[in-house]
């Protein structure tokens, strides 16, 4: 699968991810596919800018909540996405957790489906003649 399949794939199950926490989310709103659209590509972007530099930055704290802390940051993108796009509402903070958790529930589901298989580098064990395997 090329670039930009891959990217729209995770796009749609970002997409879809983001529906299925309007609905079961409290607090989470969205107006409609347009503003799901523009939803999905925020979120995307606040992914690859500032996610990165948000986990160097709490990395002590991530390591000592032993990974936990990454949900937080994943809520505080979620919210901050609510409050920088009209029409998408996410009532606070636990409405955003919940949203998160959902979206990264589905991402994880979703996205080992759809995300192609890495090929297997080449073994670095030998056979001798008899079939014996010899480790180098």
């Amino acid at each position: 699968m090329n670039s930009l399949a891959s990217l729209l794939v995770r796009w749609l199950v970002l997409a879809l991810g983001v529906t299925i926490a309007t609905k079961v989310v409290p607090g989470i709103a969205c107006d409609d596919l347009t503003t799901l659209v523009v939803v999905v590509v925020v979120l995307s972007f606040l992914n690859a800018l500032l996610r990165p530099l948000l986990l160097l930055l709490t990395l002590p704290f991530i390591v000592l909540t032993m990974g936990l802390g990454v949900v937080v940051i994943n809520a505080l993108l979620f919210l901050a996405a609510g409050n920088l796009i009209d029409g998408f509402q996410v009532a606070g903070f636990w409405s955003a957790l919940g949203g998160a958790i959902v979206v990264g529930l589905t991402n994880l589901l979703l996205g080992g489906l759809v995300r192609p298989k890495r090929p297997q580098p080449p073994s670095t064990r030998k056979r001798d003649q008899k079939g014996d395997v010899i480790d180098i």
